[in-house]
């Protein structure tokens, strides 16, 4: 990243398969586990490993030559085999919390401690292993959030989704998972705010679920999950979408066909294994699919709704509430209204009067088994957790491992994640000294770093965090509450007027910074970093006026406060934990001139020390190199 916008960090920017297995008690379908998967994982992170110390060797390699690349190196980029920080153990507290902040949301004192003992890969595969903890369901059922009463009335608002979310990142303990699980959410996107329906916190839990369930699953489960997700069927109108009609002139919804090509599987144009653009005979880059390929693959998509089999309904006031367990349960399909039409996309047929079931696997085997969606995802998976603009190598080497996780086995989201955070454009030294490496990490990511880093609890255990979306006030960013299906920003929005648009260099979580966002994360930052978050009534599931209203979510700061006598010392450890020691000394300086601008004594309060703790965890965050990642 370069340095023009690591400094416009804190400046304005204007603005300008087989089928999924089936559902379990709770709707969820279980990850799918097969017997090749523990030696398939463990040689797709063998080979990246290998790549990552400047090994490697040929084709067969799953993290090895992909669009003509070497697997020894990277050939562009910031790729270096042989630089410092591409060993299989990091050598340094700094270089554990660089691996651990690209993989997770913080680097804790304990985890850099295992994570050095262990080395990236078995670390790594112990993180894999980990089971899906309290699903965001169970949560709100636990809180009271799934009973339908004339005087809460939660099947008709959606803000018990932003406690469940904001509890899950912040607390849940498989945080690889979670991690990557928020990545998908900003590639297959779903907003709570488009959810309008009965039950509209519990289908965000579902889909954020599902998401969950299949984050270290395989890409072509992921996509049917998805798919018939009822969440996802209000979102892009699967839910509903009914068979040609001649006599209304009635077509299928095209919403879902053209998303699910154009922004979860393959995107707008052909593409080499590498990630780059295909181009033809006189220059042109070539389409993916056409406006008949979204009619014909909306046929396939039609007939699919709520499964009511399990509902519980509710009457209130004379009417009836339909039972939540509709947003949980993955859709089902209702015959009579499937198109019956032959559908020709992508070079496949479903032949006309053929099942609708076995209409949507033809439709998601092809997509899944086209050559774009190993780069097309991949590339958006690195721009998630390590780079904006990776290499073309490191896009290939990627690739490659969801191609074949080396055990013939493709769409593999292990080997893909391991690739990802292995490979020796994430690992090595060299990215951290290149105007060209990092990303701006997002602010829903900053806050729960924040709270995972020093110790955030809710004392009642309510986790009343609501959308944080407001740019002003807030975060300017919430889970699951884009603006669009196109997610908060593009991943290849170009910050305009900059030195990165003048190099071709893409920023894409900068299409959300602007005056107003820069001032509003600073505001917020600095009351809950100090005071923690305000809750009303956080001992009752509704709002309302309560004695118990106040700080009810805050940080405990165990890991700073033994260091606040001394400022340097302070300053250094909330810069490791904050930006694995990014933060460069003559920044670290100034911030410890200004801690001792107010002399702490042996007899200063207790608020007086955490004023300092705060202060340094404060403008720690608020400097560019903590802002952008590398």
């Amino acid at each position: 990243m370069s340095s023009t916008l690591q400094a416009a960090a804190t400046t304005a920017q204007p603005h300008t398969c087989a089928p999924a297995p089936s559902p379990g008690a709770d709707g969820l379908a279980p990850e799918a586990a097969s017997s090749a998967a523990a030696p398939a994982l463990a040689a797709a992170m063998a080979a990246a490993m290998l790549a990552a110390c400047g090994g490697g060797g040929g084709g067969g390699d799953t993290a090895g030559s992909a669009g003509g690349s070497s697997s020894g190196s990277s050939s562009g980029g910031t790729g270096s085999g042989g630089a410092s920080g591409s060993v299989a153990t990091p050598a340094s507290d700094e270089e554990a919390a660089r691996f651990l902040l690209q993989a997770q949301f913080s680097a804790t004192d304990d985890d850099i401690a295992a994570l050095r003992a262990k080395g990236y890969g078995p670390w790594l595969a112990e993180q894999f292993a980990q089971p899906v903890g309290t699903t965001g369901a169970a949560w709100l059922t636990q809180r009271g959030y799934g009973v339908a009463a004339a005087d809460t009335r939660y099947d008709n608002v959606s803000y018990p989704a932003d406690f469940m979310l904001w509890n899950q990142l912040l607390v849940e303990r498989d945080a690889v998972r979670k991690r990557v699980a928020l990545a998908l959410s900003e590639i297959l996107v779903v907003s709570t705010t488009g959810l309008n329906q009965p039950w509209a916190a519990f289908l965000a839990a579902g889909y954020w679920d599902v998401l969950n369930q299949h984050a270290f699953g395989n890409y072509r489960a992921l996509l049917e999950a998805v798919t018939l997700n009822p969440a996802m069927g209000i979102y892009l109108s699967v839910r509903g979408s009914q068979k040609e009609d001649a006599r209304t002139g009635r077509q299928p919804d095209e919403n879902y066909a053209r998303e699910v090509m154009q922004l979860f599987t393959i995107g707008l144009y052909r593409l080499n294994p590498d990630g780059t653009e295909q181009r033809d005979g006189s220059g042109n880059r070539i389409d993916t699919y056409s406006a008949a390929d979204v009619s014909n693959l909306a046929r396939v998509f039609t007939g699919y709704d709520y499964d009511t089999s399990r509902n519980q309904p509710t009457t209130l006031g004379g009417s009836t509430v339909p039972g939540l367990q509709q947003a949980l349960l993955p859709m089902v399909l209702k015959p009579a209204n499937h198109s019956t039409l032959a559908a020709s996309f992508l070079g496949a047929t479903v032949p006309a009067g053929t099942p609708g079931d076995a209409a949507l696997k033809t439709a998601l085997d092809t997509l899944f088994n086209h050559p774009n969606v190993g780069p097309f995802i991949g590339r958006q998976l690195i721009q998630r957790l390590v780079t904006s603009n990776p290499s073309p190598a490191y896009v290939g080497r990627v690739a490659a491992a969801f191609a074949d996780n080396g055990s013939g086995t493709r769409g593999d989201l292990r080997a893909v994640i391991a690739a990802v955070l292995l490979d020796p454009e994430a690992r090595s030294a060299a990215g951290l000294a290149s105007p060209q490496y990092g990303r701006l990490r997002e602010p829903m990511v900053r806050f729960v770093q924040w709270g995972r880093s020093f110790g955030l609890q809710s004392a009642r255990g309510t986790w009343k965090i609501a959308d944080l979306s407001d740019p002003a006030t807030r975060l300017g960013q919430s889970p699951l509450r884009s603006g669009s299906v196109f997610n908060f920003f593009r991943p290849g929005y170009v910050p305009p007027a900059t030195a990165m648009a003048a190099a071709g260099q893409v920023a894409p979580e900068f299409q959300i910074v602007n005056e107003s966002s820069v001032s509003g994360y600073l505001n917020f930052m600095q009351n809950a970093i100090r005071f923690g978050y305000y809750v009303n009534a956080p001992d009752l599931p509704q709002n309302g006026s309560t004695a118990a209203n106040g700080f009810d979510i805050t940080c405990s700061y165990a890991n700073l406060l033994p260091l606040v006598g001394d400022a340097a010392a302070l300053v250094r450890k909330a810069a490791l934990l904050l930006s694995a020691g990014q933060v460069s000394a003559a920044t670290q300086a100034r911030i410890v001139a200004a801690l001792n601008a107010t002399p702490l004594t042996s007899g200063s309060s207790a608020a007086a020390r955490l004023d300092r703790v705060a202060a340094a965890v404060l403008l720690v965050m608020a400097s560019p190199e903590y802002l952008v990642q590398k």
